[in-house]
């Protein structure tokens, strides 16, 4: 069984969205509603019908998102999923009950897109194209509802166009994209508390204090309905709790990681939000909901099989920021100490744009083994620039190679025994991972 196997269907429309995208690639990240907006007008303002539930944060996004769509596919409704990035292929990023939108739909969709620009406005950015023809497509499949995640910050994303959003939540908060978003966390917390509306409910996990106040200005400037969730109880063996009394439910975790249960804990919450408004969404839909949700590539366990055919044990995550990194390395350090063991084998590569001696100084200790690869096809940070930090951050190491390519460094670790070997950095790699080589869940 593969862990992240492709849809079924024809090469060429993959190849043909491909194409068409990357049309608008050279305009880069522009944030901005103006374009989104127009674009939306032309194709007859798609948006206006769908039901959304809004997500935004800097980490925990798409695990809300994953519970929220499955717990309400399970309840018997008909649910859009729009998040990003992608692992494999863009028509990961669009689902309806779970299932990605086939490649021939998508390149239809994003050619009506396409049709619809207006030649004499700025032209808009490649994730505006693919946001409005999420939109499309959700409207015209007459979805029930859609669960759409920020793409970038949140006050000027794509997304950020519906006025009156069943529900707005916002996951955590964190120092990333700071480049755009703004240096501080108050800085970042006001454009992720852009998507709060005005009387719209808020559902809001634990942010730092500098982000909190910002947050909690806002939802008193909007007069927001606000919930502040609070993370739910271990119940050990994969379950969780969450709520009091009459209304505490006992559901499990198909997630790893501690952090599931503040995650898990938002999207109850959102869901409670729902049912406050009248969806019907019984507990038993919550209890399968939550244990059938599946979000690949965040702290999962693979086999990777070499040439040989031989499976290797691999621990898989995007950590692509310090948060990040830091809930990975807790993770990993929960798994060594009951083996009695301490060093890690990483095998990693980074963008350029990201913190990377951050990162480092979460994931790194004396006596691990650090292997750097390139992040193919994406503007990757050079494995001696970042072997140069590491050894900086963290001189200890036992080893730290560099290699032209992951491949070259799978074949390295595939010959060196080691207690742990995770591989992170970015989730670009690890889509690269999956969409070339032999991977079994």
């Amino acid at each position: 069984m593969t862990a992240h196997p492709l849809p079924v269907t024809s090469a060429p429309a993959y190849q043909a969205i491909d194409t068409l995208l990357d049309r608008f690639g050279r305009f880069g990240v522009d944030l901005g509603l103006e374009r989104i907006i127009h674009l939306l007008a032309r194709l007859g303002n798609p948006h206006q019908r769908v039901p959304i539930l809004h997500v935004a944060g800097t980490n925990g996004k798409g695990s809300v998102c994953a519970y929220l769509s499955s717990v309400l596919t399970q309840a018997g409704y008909r649910v859009g999923r729009y998040t990003s990035p992608h692992l494999v292929h863009w028509c990961e990023r669009i689902c309806i009950d779970q299932q990605p939108i086939a490649p021939e739909i998508l390149l239809e969709r994003l050619q009506q897109v396409v049709a619809a620009i207006d030649p004499t406005q700025p032209s808009p950015t490649q994730f505006e194209v693919f946001t409005a023809a999420a939109w499309l497509h959700f409207a015209t499949e007459q979805v029930d509802i859609a669960v759409m995640e920020v793409g970038l910050g949140g006050r000027l994303d794509a997304t950020n166009v519906v006025d009156n959003p069943l529900v707005s939540v916002i996951t955590s908060l964190s120092r990333e994209h700071w480049q755009r978003l703004g240096p501080t966390l108050a800085d970042i917390a006001r454009e992720k508390a852009g998507v709060l509306k005005p009387g719209r409910p808020a559902v809001v996990g634990p942010l730092p204090a500098e982000a909190a106040a910002v947050v909690q200005g806002r939802i008193a400037e909007l007069s927001c309905p606000a919930l502040w969730v609070q993370p739910a109880e271990a119940q050990g063996g994969g379950v969780a709790a969450f709520g009091q009394g009459n209304e505490r439910l006992i559901y499990p975790l198909p997630f790893l990681g501690e952090h599931q249960l503040i995650n898990s804990a938002i999207a109850i919450a959102t869901l409670q939000q729902l049912q406050a408004q009248g969806w019907a969404i019984p507990p038993s839909a919550i209890v399968t909901g939550m244990a059938q949700a599946k979000w690949p590539g965040r702290l999962q366990w693979v086999q990777w099989l070499d040439n040989q055919q031989q499976p290797h044990p691999l621990l898989i995550d995007g950590a692509h920021n310090p948060a990040a990194a830091q809930v990975l390395r807790r993770y990993v350090d929960s798994w060594l100490e009951p083996q009695g063991e301490r060093s890690v084998l990483w095998l990693m590569g980074m963008l350029e744009t990201k913190d990377h001696q951050d990162i480092f100084e979460a994931l790194l200790r004396p006596g691990d083994s650090l292997h750097l690869v390139p992040v193919p096809g994406h503007q990757s940070a050079a494995p001696a620039d970042l072997a140069a930090i590491a050894q900086k951050t963290c001189p200890d190491l036992a080893h730290c190679t560099t290699y032209a390519s992951l491949e070259q460094g799978l074949a390295t670790i595939a010959a060196t025994p080691a207690p742990l070997t995770v591989l992170c950095g970015s989730l670009y790699l690890i889509g690269h991972f999956f969409a070339t080589e032999a991977v079994t869940s």
